[in-house]
């Protein structure tokens, strides 16, 4: 008997899936562990002296583009994102599945000069045949508060892990690996880039934060260019003297 039959018929939970979790609603990050990560490490384990909140990934190192597949793939709750380089055909394909699911709260911001991608023309043709906002997402497109560029690259998942570093979501920025299981391969490329990912609640909270902020500042920024016609401004009622 195999061991997926013995746990059907057992009742036992299927064990946790590596990789792309979209389609098993199973898989979320309500109990989530750093250690869920390491299988994604060179060494496929971390050290005992490892945080159990705080982990640095490599580029060319450790497998980085499934760490970020692990982990956004098993949203099911909330995604607070700002990416300055977003073109990564996977992992946009796992965003732009959960754009559509109303039981999913979505924030995503990405820069300005960032902006004429096809991932990017993606996301805005979408908002304009399905009105986005109508599903709980919600994007922006702009610079910083000082009309810089917006460079963070990160996010924030279900309140419970965020993930931040200079890594962009690309084929050399994260190093994809073409080869299972290692780095290298026939056009294998990698920036020197890292990514952390945390579970601090302290340093989530602080994070998310700090993303709806940039957000709402991309947000006003895109609205004093182009005036969003079907917005209202809402009239508060004046008491009567």
């Amino acid at each position: 008997m195999t061991k997926a039959a013995k746990a059907k018929r057992t009742g036992k939970a299927k064990p946790v899936s590596a990789g792309n979790a979209s389609d098993d609603q199973t898989q979320s990050l309500q109990a989530f562990d750093l250690l869920d990560l390491q299988q994604y490490t060179l060494e496929k384990a971390y050290t005992p002296a490892a945080s159990k909140d705080f982990h640095l990934f490599f580029v060319g190192r450790d497998d980085v583009h499934d760490v970020l597949k692990y982990v956004l793939s098993r949203v099911r709750v909330s995604l607070y994102l700002n990416m300055f380089g977003y073109d990564d055909d996977e992992l946009n394909a796992i965003l732009m599945a959960k754009v559509l699911d109303p039981n999913v709260t979505m924030l995503i911001t990405l820069d300005k000069s960032q902006a004429g991608g096809k991932h990017e023309k993606a996301l805005l043709d979408a908002d304009r045949q399905h009105e986005l906002a109508a599903f709980n997402t919600h994007f922006a497109i702009g610079q910083s508060s000082t009309h810089q560029i917006s460079h963070t690259k990160g996010f924030v998942a279900d309140g419970k892990a965020g993930g931040e570093g200079s890594v962009n979501w690309s084929s050399s920025g994260e190093g994809t690996f073409v080869v299972t299981g290692k780095s290298g391969g026939a056009g294998y490329k990698a920036q020197n880039n890292t990514q952390t990912i945390f579970t601090d609640p302290d340093s989530v909270n602080r994070f998310q934060t700090e993303l709806i902020a940039e957000h709402m500042t991309a947000q006003n920024q895109q609205e004093q260019i182009t005036p969003d016609p079907k917005r209202r401004q809402r009239k508060l009622p004046v008491a009567k003297k």
